[in-house]
């Protein structure tokens, strides 16, 4: 493909006979068994998909003048072609569709453009012979994420529980450590005191934060300035309590604790409802999965949008400078709208070209969120050889050297497809990466033959992987996170409006904010707006009701757990028990004295 170009790339975009654009690259959703499960759809850079015959002009060099006489030609093209709409969704991932959907239902003429040639974003559910389905990117709910639980129901999906039955494991220092429950028992009393207050303190920090504006925190602007490594150097006392926290942080964030701001990642924490909720299997956030696959959500919207949804069409250009807003994309079409949602990871809206120039702050802001990085991998074997084992698939791993973090049983809820998912995080996605996908396979098995005490772990019959660090139209996975200093200088910006250009996606919610609940909210939320500003609904905060089938119950903490001290705690109750106790034998000794 080199020197050559393809006839129907150079003739232009197919049409039918209404003249609207027919979408070629579209794939089959996996409805046949032997797709395959490279993501092939997404363009790569310098692909021909990715080649115009001539650049958008609005990303050419032109006078003031020529840039008019553009508005016009493109509102022209527009309204000839029909391709005139309300509202235009940028991204079709959950965020996006849920926006387009609830606009739908309210009878607005919406339109969603997506980038890839699929829907789903950063959720995608790969269909195959040798996996049946699988999430190779977000995939878990549980209680309190409501939003996404009632909207999958309104799809007819179904969920189940991650197997947690047996043991989990614990693998530090070589050695494995089988325990129940959500995170590993420790039993070195002090280090026991340092994790307690580890959790402790991170949840009571958290509660100072209100949810839906962090930088309004009493202590935002000193919270803010540091790292979590440094606020975990000053919590923790012990080397265990200090990795394992680290551990927390690539896990939740898939970033490293030097990287991120304590602010963001205290709020982020307490606005998925705190340490165990946020970490916990069963009544967390990981108790659930979709049966057939969360990729479902998107696809099932897009069916009943129709053809409001347009895959291969990358936005490169938003124009609202005259009475109606102007759309380009990559390939040459041309939209017209009122209102415009941007569903899309912050910094990707840099790829996108603004008439009139973004704001200050919100062009400062979107270059300063990078994307957390992972690669998520899964193991395919005969037998859920674990399960005979005792153990329940899941495996802390908290040494430096392997390549796998944590993982999670998925073998599908009849037993078939017997697997193990995994995740490489942080600094080891970056880092493994580099290496050829056969040899990821080859030190994860080896990893967990270690960690499971089993030769079988040896011989899998399948390896799947999807590195989210190469995808252009996410940038990583699982969300953006926010760097020391960033949240109190430009967080608050984050969901305002530009004009008439609202924002979307997972990153602007204010509860599972990196989920698809926060996908969900951040949707729905971006969507009643622009409602209410077209007088077709005025009510913008909706509580969103339990879900009758996922029950939240509450997280609850021990006297113990609760009033234990900490490491320095102990220490002063040591200092002033000594201090005590001298003072009583020197009274006690001077009175004895007396009495002589």
């Amino acid at each position: 493909m080199a020197g050559g170009r393809m006839p129907m790339e150079a003739s232009g975009p197919a049409r039918d006979s209404r003249g609207v654009s027919v979408q070629v690259c579209a794939p089959p959703y996996g409805r046949d068994p032997d797709w395959t499960s490279a993501d092939e759809l997404a363009p790569p850079p310098g692909s021909a998909r990715e080649w115009v015959e001539e650049p958008s002009p609005a990303l050419a060099s032109r006078s003031p003048r020529e840039t008019v006489q553009q508005s016009m030609a493109s509102r022209e093209q527009a309204s000839a072609s029909g391709h005139m709409f309300d509202v235009v969704v940028i991204g079709g991932g959950i965020s996006g569709l849920s926006a387009a959907k609830l606009l739908a239902e309210h009878e607005v003429n919406v339109l969603v453009l997506e980038a890839r040639g699929r829907v789903g974003g950063r959720t995608y559910t790969i269909r195959n012979k040798h996996v049946g389905y699988v999430d190779v990117g977000g995939a878990y709910v549980g209680p309190t994420q409501n939003r996404i639980l009632r909207l999958s129901k309104e799809l007819g999906l179904r969920t189940y529980k991650v197997n947690v039955n047996e043991c989990v494991i614990q693998h530090v220092k070589g050695k494995t450590y089988p325990f129940r429950g959500a995170f590993p028992p420790v039993w070195n009393p002090i280090a026991y005191l340092d994790y307690n207050n580890l959790w402790r303190t991170m949840d009571n920090m958290g509660k100072e934060i209100p949810a839906d504006a962090p930088w309004d925190a009493p202590h935002a602007e000193e919270w803010d300035r540091i790292t979590m490594k440094e606020l975990f150097d000053k919590i923790c006392w012990t080397e265990t309590a200090r990795r394992f926290a680290s551990l927390f942080v690539n896990i939740n964030v898939t970033s490293e604790p030097h990287e991120v701001s304590a602010l963001w990642f205290l709020w982020y924490v307490k606005q998925c409802g705190g340490t165990t909720r946020i970490f916990s299997v069963t009544n967390g956030g990981q108790e659930r999965k979709f049966v057939g696959g969360s990729g479902q959500v998107s696809e099932l919207i897009m069916e009943r949008l129709g053809d409001r949804v347009k895959l291969c069409q990358p936005v490169t250009c938003v124009d609202q400078s005259g009475d109606n807003i102007i759309v380009h994309t990559l390939n040459g079409e041309v939209y017209q709208c009122k209102y415009v949602i941007s569903a899309i990871p912050p910094t990707l809206t840099t790829k996108i070209h603004f008439i009139p120039e973004l704001p200050t702050e919100r062009n400062q802001l979107v270059q300063r969120l990078p994307m957390g990085a992972i690669i998520k991998c899964m193991m395919y074997y005969k037998e859920a050889f674990w399960r005979k084992k005792g153990y329940c698939g899941c495996m802390i791993i908290e040494d430096e050297e392997a390549p796998i973090s944590i993982t999670l049983d998925d073998t599908k809820p009849d037993g078939s497809y017997p697997a193990i998912m995994g995740f490489i995080l942080a600094r080891k996605a970056i880092h493994l990466a580099n290496l050829q996908k056969d040899q990821r396979k080859k030190i994860i098995c080896e990893l967990y033959s270690k960690v499971l005490g089993s030769e079988e772990a040896l011989q899998p019959v399948h390896y799947e992987e999807k590195n989210w660090c190469e995808e252009q139209y996410s940038g990583g996975c699982y969300t953006a996170y926010f760097p020391p200093g960033i949240m109190t200088k430009y967080g608050r910006i984050i969901r305002e409006p530009v004009d008439r250009v609202h924002f979307a996606g997972t990153e602007t919610a204010t509860h599972w904010s990196g989920y698809m609940e926060g996908a969900v909210e951040a949707g729905e939320r971006a969507a009643r707006s622009i409602l209410n500003a077209l007088g077709k609904e005025t009510k913008q905060d909706i509580e969103e009701p339990e879900s009758e089938d996922v029950p939240a119950k509450e997280i609850t903490h021990t006297f113990w757990e609760r009033n234990l001290p900490s490491v320095p705690g102990l220490l002063k109750i040591i200092g002033f028990s000594t201090s005590v106790s001298a003072v009583c034998f020197l009274v006690c000794k001077y009175r004895l004295l007396e009495r002589c």
